[in-house]
């Protein structure tokens, strides 16, 4: 088991495992439940990422690649219908809110 990437909060780590388990790659979210110490402890605690399977490295950095270029905002996407569970999201998000689906390409 490895370190794959240190998220910036909660939410941020809970979406890519969401997204890296539906590529069927296993993580492991560590730290999370620090942030309720902020400002106690002098310590960097985001929640990081692990990696169970180290053979998944290459697919799994792919995916953190695209998530981290295109799932936080950084190519805008018009309002669509995602192709998994047909919920209908706004414009600018790059993932479905209800269960993560990238958008479609």
């Amino acid at each position: 088991m490895r370190p794959l990437y240190q998220a910036g909060d909660r939410i941020e780590a809970q979406l890519l495992h969401d997204l890296l388990d539906r590529h069927l790659i296993r993580t492991v979210i560590l730290g999370d439940a620090l942030a309720g110490a902020a400002g106690e402890l002098p310590l960097d605690i985001h929640p990081i990422l692990w990696l169970i399977d180290d053979d998944d490295r290459e697919r799994a950095e792919a995916v953190l690649a695209r998530f981290l270029r295109e799932g936080l905002g950084g190519h805008p996407t018009p309002a669509w219908t995602c192709p998994h569970c047909g919920e209908q999201v706004e414009a600018g998000f790059a993932l479905c809110w209800n269960c993560a689906t990238p958008y479609p390409e």
